[in-house]
């Protein structure tokens, strides 16, 4: 019989797997609220419409799909065959009718979330290879979904804001994304620090670091390199400009 419900039992995992869907289902609103005509406006991503961002969501859920079935099956199924691939997927999908394109979204988020739900806990474990070439275990696929759900739900650009996003999910986006930075040296002289928030992200060891401070919804926002409202920049107890945040993806 096909399970009604999540397999995995892990706390942890089942409020992540919530926390991923409930962004789906934010996604969803989003897009629901945009007439078909108003899909070919702009996002907040330059070079991309509308089109591309709903394409883009839709494709990454079927290429996670892909993870999960490698981790359940120990089949070696890769999310993309290249970045090339990815890239002209996501083109093609931005030529969709709006009909087929709101489909390929809806059908892609099922079919994820049925892949998650029937991976027993002894999945969960098992190493899988992004497209980046990092090897991780298939809960991560959980993140790499919620990531990707809440920010672009952000990107259409009708409305959404970072505010808008849960705050466990932005502490969380925060530590991926300084933590990149950290990983490539891109910090160097950099330090974020969070309204209401106990401790600092990014160069903190050094001696006169520009210093990034705002509320977290306004930090990630600009982290994520969407904008600089609601954050300020002070060097030497100067205010000065706001700097671009350092690349994260």
């Amino acid at each position: 019989m096909v399970a009604r419900h999540d397999l995995a039992t892990d706390p942890g995992l089942q409020e992540e797997l919530l926390q991923a869907r409930r962004g789906t289902a934010f996604f969803a609103r989003k897009l629901n609220e945009l007439t078909d005509d108003e899909l070919d406006g702009g996002s907040l991503l330059p070079g991309w419409t509308r089109r591309h961002v709903v394409a883009h969501v839709g494709y990454n859920a079927r290429a996670i799909a892909r993870l999960v079935e490698w981790a359940a099956t120990g089949v070696e199924t890769p999310m993309y065959p290249s970045v090339e691939v990815r890239n002209h997927e996501i083109s093609f999908g931005a030529t969709l009718s709006p009909t087929a394109l709101r489909n390929l979204f809806d059908h892609s988020a099922v079919h994820l979330s049925v892949e998650w739900r029937d991976l027993p806990d002894r999945g969960w474990s098992n190493e899988v290879k992004t497209v980046q070439g990092r090897t991780v275990p298939a809960s991560e696929t959980v993140w790499m979904r919620t990531r990707e759900v809440w920010i672009h739900a952000v990107d259409l650009g009708n409305g959404a804001t970072f505010a808008d996003i849960p705050e466990p999910v932005l502490a969380r986006l925060l530590r991926d994304i300084t933590g990149a930075w950290h990983a490539r040296g891109t910090d160097a002289g950099l330090v974020v620090r969070v309204t209401g928030m106990d401790g600092a992200f990014g160069d903190i060891d050094a001696p006169n670091p520009t210093i990034i401070s705002g509320p977290l919804p306004a930090v990630v926002e600009w982290a994520a390199g969407r904008g600089t409202d609601g954050v300020t920049a002070s060097e030497r107890g100067a205010t000065g400009e706001v700097p671009a945040a350092p690349k994260w993806i």
